[in-house]
């Protein structure tokens, strides 16, 4: 059993095409193995809380939750978010009514009267990013995925979220659908692992990171060519990190206050 003084916390990983949770004590360790479960669709947010909540009722009791959710969350409030506006997710038209219900909804205040105990709620990169970054320098994490997300640390601590994903990279096209799962299912690991290697090459002299982290699901993808040819500067990562960095995220909120 975990000290009092270190609560074991409820990691939840929320994917467009996945969601999945487990619970961690204060060093990290996982104490089940984790739950996945698709990503319902459509998604209001009261059927996201609902669904974590059940996600919580198969997994040991935990003392506080981190929840990590695609799209821009600026103190646990959502300013965007990029499927779950969907009528059946990712690529699907949008529904102007679950637009409505997620913009400006403090998912971390509903999650918190939901789940019955503290909850941190961040983009979903920014956790997976805490459950990697050493906390020296300039680190950068792009999460290949349903699409591309992304999390900036300097020294340790947690930068301004930028949506990156949603900017153009190429005739119009937006990093999300340049390099996210639909293109490579389209192009096949090696034509998508060159489009990989593009962007980073792309974002070298726009941040000149010390070390840039990649995971997510696809991260592991990526051909052994593209990685060598990355350099030494860029490091794949496990995607378990989207859990494991749940309980990291807490002491990145700490060192901002």
């Amino acid at each position: 059993m975990p000290h009092p003084s270190e609560p074991s916390t409820l990691a939840v990983d929320c994917g467009g095409s996945g969601i999945k949770a487990s619970v961690l004590d204060a060093a990290g360790t996982l104490h089940a193995p984790a739950v996945r479960v698709p990503t319902p669709y459509p998604l209001p947010p009261d059927r996201l809380a609902e669904t974590i909540a059940q996600i919580a009722t198969r997994l040991p009791t935990a003392q506080r939750a981190t929840v990590g959710v695609p799209g821009m969350i600026r103190h646990g409030v959502v300013v965007a978010t990029p499927h779950y506006v969907t009528r059946s997710g990712p690529r699907s038209a949008v529904l102007p009514e679950l637009r409505d219900a997620w913009v400006g909804c403090d998912v971390q205040a509903l999650l918190t009267a939901r789940l019955g105990v503290p909850t941190l709620v961040l983009n979903d990169a920014e956790v997976h990013g805490a459950g990697v970054v050493a906390g020296t320098g300039l680190e950068l994490v792009l999460t290949l995925g349903t699409g591309l997300g992304s999390a900036l640390f300097d020294g340790g601590r947690l930068a301004p979220h930028l949506e990156l994903s949603h900017a153009p990279v190429r005739w119009g096209t937006t990093y999300d659908a340049y390099v996210g799962e639909h293109e490579r299912a389209r192009l096949g690991d090696g034509l998508w692992s060159r489009r990989v290697r593009r962007v980073v090459e792309g974002f070298r002299p726009v941040f000149h990171w010390d070390r840039l982290y990649l995971g997510g699901g696809n991260s592991r993808r990526i051909t052994p060519a593209t990685l060598e040819r990355l350099g030494d500067d860029v490091v794949v990562v496990p995607n378990q990190a989207g859990i494991v960095g749940g309980v990291r995220a807490w002491e990145l909120v700490e060192r901002e206050r």
